[in-house]
């Protein structure tokens, strides 16, 4: 209305109206109540890129944002990974190069990332357009730390630290280019790490903020690398649940058996073993079409089933006990929320931080069931 008043046309056509911010509990700040967060203090503790970030990704429609420090500084660990995989990057020799071209790549395990990017990006892309700043700054948040970071770096070492292999050379340019996307995508939210990186290892002679937005070929997805890689981050993925699970040493090497596998899950394991033992540590596998034994731990696939000879390595008797009485506490305990959120004066007078509190307690709990539950039945059938 005052860009109609003093300028005489509509200043802008589109108004993003934000959330309320909330303290951690959800009560609205107040000077008298001492609860009002200075997002100055949080800047000078955890970085601006870091409140920004979770500012963005708690914005959902809707919902008022409860803002904690817990939050900006999980968000500054973020940002912190981010930089540590930028520094892997310079320590493995990997350097940008302008000619590198996506669509030529030919290991699968860069196939793979390049096909996630994409599929992120085009995401991103889509909730940019909405106005839906939390979901774009959650499906970034997902592709850097859980594909890129941990997966795409852990997988891609082995052909960085083989010198003179054609893979070498691949997979750092394919590093470098993946991280230039992270840092176009990533710069709206994130704006001044995002650029100090872009300066120092892409272009020092201009601003990413000028740079135009990644937008990819129809012909960079690769569906059959993105099964091959996503069906090994399931194996090494299952290996490791078990192994938590049961509490088996982490030093331990272990066999892994496989009973029933398609003969294409048969060729991938037999491919992808050298990766597997590193990951998993899994000392060897073997192929065959014997029921589970017992003292196998199970980990079922689509396709197979992995079996894991845990005799000599963990008490089952012990675990049993151990986990059965998890199991009978985190019963209870979700027995508890339930009668409370099912208490008609208790919602009714209860605050809605409070009882959304308790959702979420609840929903915890039963996730943490269904895993001890799980893992009581890889006992009973060892």
């Amino acid at each position: 209305m005052m860009g109609l008043y003093f300028m005489g046309e509509v200043p802008f056509k589109d108004i993003y109206m934000h959330a309320l911010v909330r303290d951690a509990t959800g009560a609205k700040m107040s000077k008298s109540k001492g609860n009002v967060i200075d997002p100055l203090s949080l800047i000078d503790s955890y970085g601006a890129d870091a409140l920004r970030f979770t500012l963005t990704a708690m914005a959902a429609a809707g919902r008022d944002i409860k803002l904690s420090e817990q939050r900006v500084e999980g968000y500054r660990n973020f940002t912190t990974k981010l930089w540590n995989a930028a520094r892997f990057a310079q320590m493995n020799g990997c350097v940008y190069d302008n000619s590198f071209d996506p669509i030529s790549v030919r290991e699968p395990i860069n196939q793979w990332i390049i096909d996630s990017l994409a599929r992120t990006a085009q995401s991103v892309t889509a909730a940019l357009e909405e106005y839906k700043f939390n979901d774009a700054a959650n499906a970034l948040y997902q592709f850097i730390w859980g594909q890129f970071c941990d997966w795409y770096i852990e997988l891609s070492k082995p052909a960085l630290q083989t010198e003179g292999h054609s893979a070498q050379h691949e997979t750092r340019g394919t590093v470098m280019w993946v991280l230039s996307q992270i840092l176009h995508l990533l710069h709206p939210m994130m704006p001044f790490v995002t650029e100090e990186l872009w300066n120092q290892m892409f272009d020092a002679d201009s601003l990413l903020a000028a740079r135009a937005w990644p937008v990819f070929a129809d012909n960079i997805y690769q569906p059959a690398a993105r099964e091959k890689i996503d069906t090994l981050i399931t194996v090494i993925s299952g290996i490791r649940a078990a192994r938590q699970a049961l509490n088996v040493p982490a030093s331990a090497q272990i066999p892994l058996r496989v009973t029933g596998a398609s003969d294409a899950l048969e060729h991938e394991l037999e491919t992808a073993f050298p990766m597997i033992a590193r990951l998993a540590r899994v000392e060897k596998i073997k192929f065959d079409t014997s029921p589970p034994q017992k003292g196998e731990a199970q980990v079922a696939l689509p396709d197979g089933l992995l079996l894991l000879p845990l005799d000599g390595l963990i008490d089952f008797a012990a675990e049993s006990a151990r986990l059965s009485k998890q199991a009978d506490r985190l019963a209870k305990e979700i027995a508890g929320l339930e009668a409370r959120l099912s208490n008609q004066d208790f919602v009714a007078g209860a605050p809605e931080e409070i009882i959304e509190e308790q959702r979420e307690k609840l929903s915890q709990a039963q996730d943490n069931y269904a895993k001890v539950t799980s893992a009581i039945g890889q006992i009973s059938g060892a």
